[in-house]
């Protein structure tokens, strides 16, 4: 495994992390102080140096309008966009990997106005009675055979997109007699019978929302149906491995990111007439995050490079989830440890430090919990060979 990187790479890198230092984290404090708001016109800024930064759907393939990075380059990326708080990434252009399955009508419509900063989408799949069990999804699609057209009524919890969001991706269940398909359906905001029943604030500021949504007897034509009847578990699951390494490399990012601070503020800092930074109780918890970082940072990445060399899917699956497990998991205990060391300032919502402790905490549920990552990497252990998925 050749983890080193192209003057290419080297380059996007640079200029992901300039983007993110230079544009994004000077605008955390006004996210935190307006509720995860900013003015239409600084979000409409954002994205027009996101696309003049050429970071603008790095993530989709040339041959729908995005930039083609590979896996390795989303995450030396991510990296950098984990080193800002307040999900301010969130205002680049782009859209969800599964578009790349649109066709050239839904391209047109929904993919190429997101990756110009117009639209955006969210992933509606979560329900009430339904997060971790896809299996016991509630929402049905069932098609008017006179029309030809989809009825789709349900309930949608956590449709996660930023403020200007307008459609979104529903997972809903084709019911066919005896049979229960789970497929993908685009859906307009403005469509009868979608209604917004609650968006609520969350333990951390962010630039995207989670609302909640209900639909009743939603009406779309059989062009809005994204891939095909029964497709979507492989869709989603698809999407759901890359975004889990995505995480992998933004908690990474914040832990470097939590770590800086920290030891610049320690090294500063003097009491009992010493450094902070001399006391073991403060140096010896960051060098173990320290670690921590270095080990989520490589995990992520081997998991990119073996997506990027056409590994086994399911050993890409297995190493996505260990990544995502121990980066999130430890950057969360990273978060905490960094607050302390700040003491009283570390308990501040101006810090950076007591963001990420609220903000890191979601990535141990989002995208599938850290429980599911321990059932996945279990089942792989003993599927694909213990020497497969650890080695």
């Amino acid at each position: 495994m050749d983890l080193a990187l192209t003057p290419a790479q080297v380059t996007l890198r640079d200029r992901a992390r300039a983007f993110v230092v230079d544009v994004l984290q000077p605008l955390e404090i006004e996210l935190e102080r307006g509720g995860g708001r900013l003015p239409s016109e600084t979000a409409s800024d954002v994205r027009r140096a996101a696309i003049e930064a050429g970071l603008a759907g790095g993530e989709l393939p040339r041959e729908v309008g995005g930039r083609g990075w590979s896996v390795l380059e989303q995450v030396l990326v991510h990296e950098q966009y984990g080193q800002v708080t307040g999900g301010l990434w969130s205002f680049i252009p782009g859209a969800y990997d599964v578009l790349r399955h649109a066709d050239a009508e839904q391209r047109r419509r929904y993919l190429e106005p997101s990756l110009r900063g117009e639209r955006f989408g969210a992933y509606a799949v979560t329900e009430p009675g339904a997060g971790s069990d896809a299996r016991t999804l509630a929402t049905t699609a069932v098609r008017d055979a006179s029309s030809g057209d989809w009825l789709i009524n349900g309930e949608k919890w956590f449709v996660t997109g930023s403020a200007n969001t307008d459609f979104m991706i529903v997972q809903a269940t084709v019911v066919e007699g005896e049979e229960r398909r789970p497929t993908l359906f685009l859906v307009d905001y403005d469509t009868p019978g979608v209604r917004m029943t609650a968006d609520p604030d969350y333990m951390h500021t962010y630039a995207d929302r989670h609302p909640q949504f209900v639909l009743e007897d939603v009406r779309v034509p059989d062009s809005a149906r994204l891939g095909d009847v029964g497709a979507a578990d492989d869709l989603t699951n698809e999407w759901f491995v890359t975004e889990r390494i995505h995480i992998g490399a933004r908690c990474f990012g914040a832990m470097e990111r939590l770590i800086a601070l920290a030891v610049e503020w320690a090294t500063g800092r003097v009491q009992f007439g010493e450094r902070i930074f001399d006391f073991q109780g403060v140096s010896f918890p960051l060098a173990n995050s320290a670690a921590d970082a270095s080990a989520a940072r490589l995990l992520t990445r081997e998991a990119a490079w073996l997506a990027d060399s056409g590994a086994d899917r399911k050993v890409v699956h297995a190493k996505a989830s260990l990544a995502k497990l121990f980066a999130s998991e430890a950057a969360f205990i990273c978060a905490d440890r960094v607050l302390q060391v700040f003491g009283g300032r570390g308990y501040m919502r101006d810090n950076p430090a007591e963001r990420y402790l609220r903000e890191l905490r979601v990535d141990r549920i989002w995208e599938g919990t850290s429980e599911i990552q321990r059932l996945i990497i279990a089942r792989s252990l003993e599927r694909r060979g213990v020497g497969r998925v650890v080695g």
